[in-house]
């Protein structure tokens, strides 16, 4: 298989459509050959509009380029570019068998009959569907469906593996375990990949880096854990995980200047002793979720607090608690 050590460089790429919508605005992005990068954000954010730009599905607007190492490729129709796509809808043709869907591309490029026989091999052996390669894609399911499309996908042996979100139709369970077969095959084949989704999870655990996209602009790029405990706005810190707004004035034990807003995490909230805590609260609501429970707590009358712990107490709807903040780990927006 070979090493992905193709890297992309977008300059000024914008996309405007013909009936005035602009989806993206200009934006420069630069993607390390063998990066796995996640497009994050929700709908209509722009981030599937970029995806088809690298992609060469959409041409960017007058001055945009894309580069592949460093190569111009901006004016290049997708089947130039050498480029696998996985789709939400996986695309598979109906009227071929597993065997021939993922050897589809190979056909296409003419390599005779024992190369291909050899790379389909290797790719359902890859994918552990050997014995699925008759199979119609009508009698698989969703999670069989999905390999046969990465497995397609990879065969040609793309400089660029792109992915739009290729496991929002599934089940919870059958996503997590494809989530992490994904994250595996990336990482073995050190491909250079760009993911979309709007699922954070699925952003923290396979990005190497993650671009969370709003408004048809980048709002921050950073590895999973800058996105999460450094969010650089209000933006990135309220659609990243569930954040806590405290101001002074209810927390006048923890900081000195009446007004400043604190934000904590809700795994950064303690429930402690009333004579060492910070806040009182009342319990509105509790969900038991296995290894950790999730409280709801009001403060004040109306303003409201999630926090979240490995509680072996369990805390009943009405009772009061008490709350303590770590202030070591309390986010802080750039001015």
């Amino acid at each position: 298989m070979q090493k992905g050590n193709t890297s992309i460089d977008l300059i000024s790429c914008g996309k405007t459509f013909k009936d005035g919508t602009r989806a993206l605005n200009k934006l420069n992005l630069n993607i390390k050959g063998g990066e796995t990068v996640v497009l994050l954000g929700p709908s209509g954010c722009g981030k599937t509009t970029l995806l088809r730009i690298i992609a060469g599905l959409e041409e960017p607007d007058d001055g945009g380029q894309v580069l592949f190492n460093k190569e111009n490729v901006t004016k290049l129709l997708i089947e130039k570019r050498n480029v696998g796509m996985v789709f939400q809808s996986y695309a598979l043709f109906p009227n071929m068998n597993v065997k021939e869907n993922i050897g589809y591309g190979l056909k296409v490029r003419k390599l005779d009959t024992k190369q291909i026989d050899d790379r389909v091999s290797e790719m359902l052996n890859m994918m552990s569907i050997s014995d699925l390669s008759f199979r119609t894609i009508d009698q698989l399911s969703g999670g069989q469906r999905q390999r046969v499309a990465l497995a397609r996908a990879i065969a040609v042996r793309p400089r660029v593996l792109l992915l739009d979100e290729p496991l929002t139709a599934l089940d919870a369970i059958l996503r997590d375990r494809l989530r992490g077969e994904i994250d595996s095959l990336l990482r073995s084949l050190e491909i250079t990949a760009i993911y979309v989704t709007h699922d954070q999870s699925e952003a923290m655990a396979l990005g190497d880096r993650i671009v969370v996209m709003s408004d048809g602009k980048i709002s921050q790029i950073g590895t999973p854990r800058d996105i999460y405990f450094h969010p650089e706005n209000e933006f990135v810190a309220d659609f990243i995980g569930t954040i806590n707004r405290i101001s002074g004035n209810n927390l006048k034990k923890l900081v000195s200047v009446e007004g400043q807003e604190l934000l904590f995490r809700p795994e950064d909230i303690e429930v402690v002793e009333k004579n060492i805590s910070h806040l009182t609260g009342i319990v509105k609501a509790s969900f038991f979720l296995g290894e950790k429970t999730r409280l709801i707590v009001n403060y004040n009358s109306t303003e409201q607090l999630s926090v979240e712990g490995k509680f072996k107490k369990e805390y009943k709807i009405g009772s009061e608690i008490y709350l303590k903040f770590n202030l070591e780990t309390s986010i802080t927006l750039p001015n």
